[in-house]
């Protein structure tokens, strides 16, 4: 939340997300939907839904013994983040605030309006 820790969100704050989310879209903040509350759901809890993977060939290589002799002098294996399609932290973080500011943008931006047209602050 603008850069500091916290936590792990809480149903008041997926609530107080979701109202902002109605209110962004020009309805009463009162009157959130379930798809409100989802998207909010989605916005700080990230995916919950964990489904595990399907066994294919990949994953079954995973679980066979290997043998181990004296000559084996093993291989590379490429290093975790090195790879160009993946977004490093850095990115990753980058685009979290890019997406907050524009959000609170968004939001504040509607405050700006009702409070121009003498409706709810």
């Amino acid at each position: 939340m603008h850069g500091n820790g916290m936590g792990v969100p809480g149903p008041e704050d997926i609530e107080r997300r979701a109202r902002e989310i109605a209110l962004i879209d020009e309805r009463n903040p009162d009157e959130f939907t379930d798809a409100d509350w989802s998207q909010a759901r989605q916005e700080l809890l990230g995916d919950q839904e964990t489904i595990p993977p399907e066994q294919d060939d990949k994953n079954i290589k995973l679980e066979r013994e290997w043998e181990v002799t004296p000559y084996d002098r093993g291989h590379r294996v490429p290093r975790p983040g090195v790879d160009e399609d993946e977004e490093s932290v850095g990115e990753y973080l980058v685009t979290g605030g890019k997406e907050e500011a524009a959000r609170d943008q968004m939001l504040e931006a509607r405050r700006e309006e009702l409070e121009e047209e003498g409706g709810i602050t």
